[in-house]
Parts: structure tokens; sequence; C-alpha cells
């Protein structure tokens, strides 16, 4: 594992490049996730604002400008409304992807009326589909949409290089189907000791079974560190 000091965007440039030169006849899938040190996204109450500070909020931004779709399941749009827009740093904004196979997405939700990109909402029923966006339809014989699916649907779309942000039980969903690529896991310099976990994953009997993702670590500013993970580059334990 590599570890270094970010301070300024160009320093960060290179944590970016991955995904800015992913090849282009096949997805690529980074994920993003922001914890405590004891591994909490959120406390047991969901309240989850203020655990990672501006600089990891920056990165994310950033992370969103370098992407074609930001995916998040509906469960992160009940919790905390977010807009998943692109404004803390310049950029294009990105297509963002709702996955909701029961029609869950209030009309209300600020996704659907912010930022200048479509708002894909990924379901198995079309009618569940809100106005102000547009439905993407994937039959499914299990109440979950596999990720797999969602992938190769948005990827039929021109849709590339994918950003799954959240929340951890989303992300866990696509790493234990093997979807993701790459994971920048921000943990922020606190211990919530108790609260809803950020991962989630297919247990393992023994150590030589986890995953051992080839990883850099950096320090910014405000003390967050950022975790970055090549899954595709595994040893074993």
């Amino acid at each position: 594992m590599t570890s270094g000091k970010i301070g300024n965007q160009a320093s960060l440039q290179s944590i970016f490049d991955p995904i800015i030169a992913a090849p282009s006849d096949r997805p690529f899938v980074v994920a993003q996730l922001g914890q405590s040190l004891d591994g909490r996204i959120a406390t047991a109450s969901g309240d989850s604002r203020g655990i990672n500070g501006a600089a990891a909020l920056d990165h994310l931004h950033r992370l969103r400008s370098n992407v074609d779709a930001i995916v998040v399941g509906i469960g992160t749009i009940i919790a905390d409304d977010p807009q998943l827009t692109v404004r803390r740093v310049d950029g294009p904004q990105p297509i963002r992807v709702i996955i909701d196979p029961k029609g869950r997405l209030p009309a209300t939700a600020r996704c659907l009326a912010t930022g200048d990109s479509k708002c894909l909402v990924v379901t198995s029923k079309a009618e569940a589909v809100p106005k102000g966006a547009e439905g993407l339809v994937i039959k499914a014989s299990a109440p979950r949409i596999e990720p797999g699916d969602i992938v190769e649907a948005l990827f039929k779309r021109g849709l590339k290089k994918i950003l799954v942000e959240g929340g951890g039980t989303t992300i866990s969903h696509f790493i234990n189907a093997g979807m993701i690529d790459r994971i920048h896991i921000l943990v922020a310099p606190l211990i919530l000791g108790s609260g809803i976990p950020g991962l989630s994953l297919i247990p393992v009997g023994s150590i030589d079974e986890a995953i051992w993702p080839k990883t850099s670590a950096h320090v910014l500013d405000g003390g967050d560190v950022l975790f970055d993970c090549d899954l595709r580059h595994q040893r074993r334990g």
C-alpha cells in the first residue's frame, strides 16, 4: 500500500487517471463510501451529515464530474434527499440514476428538480416513475434488480463510466456481484461507536478469503483519509 498527502486539485489528478483512461469497450464502475474510523456511515438514527469534511466533499463532487452516471439506491434518496449534482467543483453533470424497484421515489425528491441532467429511475414497472424522471425498466425475477443487469443497461445507453455512490447496502450488492472496479473509501477522524455499517459483504470463513485490493492511502486537508482501492487487482491473504 502506498500513501501520500493531498492538498490541492493538481495532486489529486492521479487518483482520477484510472477512470479517465478506462477502456471504452466495457463499463468502468467506481464506488465511493464515506465513513467513520469504526466503519459507520451514519448514526443509529440515520444522521450522516458532517461525518466527512469539506475536502472529502470536494473529492466526491470531483469524482462525480469524471463519470457518465451516478447510481444510488432509493434508501439514500429517502434518507438524505440528495441533489446528486456537481456544484463544489467545475465539471460536467452526470446522469443521475435511482434504483427503485418498488416505486418508492417521492415526486418531491430534490434530484428530480435540480441540476441540468436527466434522472433515470431503474425499476421493473414503467408506471412507477414520477414526473420529471425517465424510467429504465429492467425485468427482475426477484425483488432486487441485479447490479450486473443495471450496469449492462446503462452501458447500452452510452453511460460507460459509472459511480455507485450509495448507500452502503447498494455498494455492498455491487461488490458482491463483482461489478466494482475501484472503490474510494473516505475515512473521517471520528468514532461513532454504533450506527449503520458501511459495507456488509458475503461472509468469509478465513482471512485468506478476504478481499485484499491494491490500495493507496492519501491524507486530505482536514484529516480525512482517502483509500483508493483497486478491486480488479487483488492478492490473497
